[in-house]
């Protein structure tokens, strides 16, 4: 794979800001955690966990269109004028259109990055992300939390996933038990 990283991290940033940047970060940090046993295509996974949000940034977000699927279209068109081969970009392809999906018939470089996108929506980081993005609702990051811990576990694939996952929803309940408490009773 003959890609300039620097660029498509250079990119990231400036289409996703600090925010895309750092999601990506924790994201591969994720990755080489649950994938220390693991045979798989570094290349590929690093190139589709920088790829994968680029369709949700305001750049190229399209209204009705869901960001992975726009995010495929966006890294295609980038990959076909970067002469990526045909195998090459079928793997970040799919490891971008199936990075919410729960399936199992994927290939372990798509599960990898979808079981990794996953837990970076728990633990404290997860809470966090939630309440920052209405700040004075608390009760809209309560229950988008809430949320969370309902829908991400049951995407999992891999046992590592599944058990990072239940140390971070360990972290989540501890945070939102803590302001259940602290607010009296309004959560």
């Amino acid at each position: 794979m003959q890609i300039d990283k620097d660029e498509i991290v250079r990119l990231t940033e400036e289409y996703g800001g600090a925010w895309g940047l750092n999601h990506t970060r924790r994201v591969l940090q994720l990755v080489n955690r649950v994938a220390e046993d693991i045979a798989y295509d570094r290349d590929a996974v690093w190139l589709a966990a920088h790829l994968h949000d680029w369709g949700a940034y305001s750049a190229w977000a399209r209204p009705g269109v869901g960001h992975d699927m726009r995010s495929v279209e966006v890294a295609e068109e980038f990959l076909r004028d970067r002469s990526l081969s045909e195998p090459e970009m079928r793997l970040v392809l799919e490891c971008i259109r199936t990075h919410h999906s729960g399936d199992r018939e994927r290939s372990i470089e798509a599960i990898l990055l979808s079981d990794a996108d996953g837990l970076d929506f728990l633990g404290a980081v997860g809470v966090l992300r939630d309440f920052s993005k209405s700040p004075r609702d608390l009760r809209r990051g309560y229950e988008s939390a809430k949320a969370r811990m309902e829908k991400v576990p049951p995407r999992l694939c891999l046992a590592k996933s599944k058990a990072i996952a239940a140390e971070r929803m360990s972290e989540m309940a501890q945070i939102l038990r803590a302001l259940e408490e602290g607010s009296f009773g309004c959560f």
